[in-house]
């Protein structure tokens, strides 16, 4: 699974009213203009219907592929570095000032208010932060959550149940191309990392009866994410090679008819391999959780939400879970199937959670606990379906329904064919080697003007765009939210939309 992370929305950003450029002089007037043609597709993304947002996050893509070099040529100006081997002068007028809606800080905090009134109970507002190396961490943050929201719709088709079941070919190229995008993102917060630890301008918030800084421009919360990145990146790795997920979607598919011909084959994985990748993933995710903790309880500091908290601390407990289920088949495989059903309890002891088990340990949800669990899968089925907020457990409850498929398989071989003994579970779990890496950091690098575009800045700016820029609205998302009809009308009907334009 892959956590879901909002597109913040921003506000315009005069940077011919805080930054000139004796040598480029159209330089401060084109970042303004890139920048308002991301602020339109994030308003776009922002207005758009659940169904639709994944089809906005191209356009997202490529107005930050565009900005992006601009932004870095402004501020590495500001600094005195040169571009392309090229010195850009960048006179600072006045502190640079942009707005911002923060992805990571807790719900409850109250921030700027918006045109027409408050926010509303519950909401999160823009946080108003100071300096350009800020709009730079804003931005990038930016990149790194629609690179991981590309990943998830990479991954969306292997969990629906409800469509016909990918080839091996399809899922294994949907997997990859997650891969790569939580890669992407990881070494994007690895960048933001260090940037932020060297930010010298302070940033700001005060509104609301709140100050303090935001969780986006934090060394901390940075590395967090990154970690987290990591973490799930390998456990994709394994996912990979994981038959026994498949298998136990591919049972849940109403639509797969397989089943009449042959048994679903599980082939002989890497248990012991994949077990340590699996540990790795599960520190990683460990790393994630202390850092957005102890982040939150800094002095002058905004907390952390506690969904992303919590799910950090869920995939932790996923994947030493998996950890635990791989043991345990590297001992079936050997013969030792009395050791492999310990794997399992530890691997549920490792959940968190009690899935209706009797005192000595045996058996699985029954009765209405057995109704609950089936709703909850359905529940999350019809998630992943419509696009909703799905995988939000972190894989907690797709790894309980494999093991709860192979301890009823393994329990029912050895009461009836090998009857060995099982051993307690706690000595295994303290027993469990070290983590193995299979993925590297790899820092994002920020892609610079080509030659003959910064040549090109040496232009003196047209005062016709400077107008228009001028003229720019700065409508709130918060407005106009996102609907996908009237309450109580027909699917897509849109206000004040007659019946004699429509057919019934």
């Amino acid at each position: 699974m892959i956590l879901s992370l909002p597109i913040p929305t921003t506000s315009p950003l005069p940077y011919t009213s805080h930054l000139t450029s004796p040598s480029h002089p159209s330089l401060p007037l084109t970042t303004q203009t890139q920048q308002a043609i991301l602020r339109s597709a994030l308003k776009a993304y922002s207005h758009a219907p659940k169904a639709q947002k994944s089809s906005h996050l191209t356009a997202i893509i490529s107005a930050l592929s565009n900005y992006i070099p601009y932004l870095s040529a402004l501020s590495s100006g500001l600094d005195g570095k040169p571009v392309n081997d090229e010195e850009v002068d960048i006179i600072l007028r006045q502190e640079v000032e942009t707005e911002w809606k923060s992805l990571l800080a807790a719900s409850d905090i109250v921030t700027l208010p918006r045109k027409g009134g408050g926010l509303g109970r519950g909401k999160k507002g823009r946080v108003k932060l100071k300096g350009i190396d800020a709009e730079v961490v804003m931005v990038l943050t930016t990149l790194a959550t629609v690179h991981r929201l590309m990943a998830r719709e990479q991954l969306r088709g292997i969990y629906t149940s409800g469509n016909a079941f990918p080839e091996p070919e399809a899922r294994t190229k949907s997997i990859a191309g997650a891969m790569r995008g939580l890669l992407n993102a990881n070494g994007i917060h690895v960048y933001l990392s260090s940037l932020c630890a060297s930010m010298t301008t302070p940033t700001s918030v005060k509104s609301g009866g709140n100050a303090g800084q935001p969780p986006d421009v934090s060394s901390g919360v940075q590395n967090g994410l990154a970690e987290l990145a990591m973490a799930e990146a390998t456990l994709l790795a394994v996912l990979g090679d994981d038959p026994y997920p498949a298998v136990v979607t591919q049972a849940r598919d109403k639509n797969d008819k397989e089943w009449m011909v042959k048994a679903p084959e599980i082939p002989k994985v890497r248990a012991h391999l994949f077990a340590r990748l699996c540990i790795a993933a599960g520190e990683h995710a460990g790393r994630a959780e202390a850092l957005f903790s102890s982040s939150s309880s800094e002095r002058n500091a905004m907390k952390v939400d506690e969904e992303i908290i919590d799910y950090s601390r869920n995939l932790m407990r996923t994947a030493r879970a998996k950890a635990c289920r791989f043991f345990g088949i590297d001992e079936e495989l050997g013969g030792e199937t009395g050791k492999a059903i310990a794997w399992l309890r530890g691997s549920r002891k490792e959940l968190g959670v009690s899935i209706g088990t009797n005192e000595d340990g045996k058996g699985w949800a029954k009765g209405w606990g057995k109704v609950k669990n089936d709703f909850k899968e359905k529940r999350e089925d019809r998630r992943i379906e419509k696009g909703g907020e799905w995988g939000v457990d972190a894989g907690r409850l797709e790894e309980g329904r494999v093991v709860e498929m192979l301890d009823k398989t393994w329990v029912k071989m050895n009461d009836t064919i090998n009857t060995q003994v099982i051993p307690p579970f706690e000595p295994l779990l303290a027993g469990m080697p070290s983590g193995r890496e299979i993925h590297s950091s790899t820092p994002y690098v920020a892609p610079g003007l080509d030659e003959d575009v910064l040549e090109s800045m040496r232009a003196p700016p047209d005062p016709d765009d400077a107008r228009a820029l001028m003229n720019d609205d700065d409508s709130s998302e918060d407005e106009a939210p996102a609907t996908d009809g009237l309450p109580g009308a027909f699917p897509n009907r849109t206000p004040g939309a007659s019946a004699a334009n429509e057919y019934y």
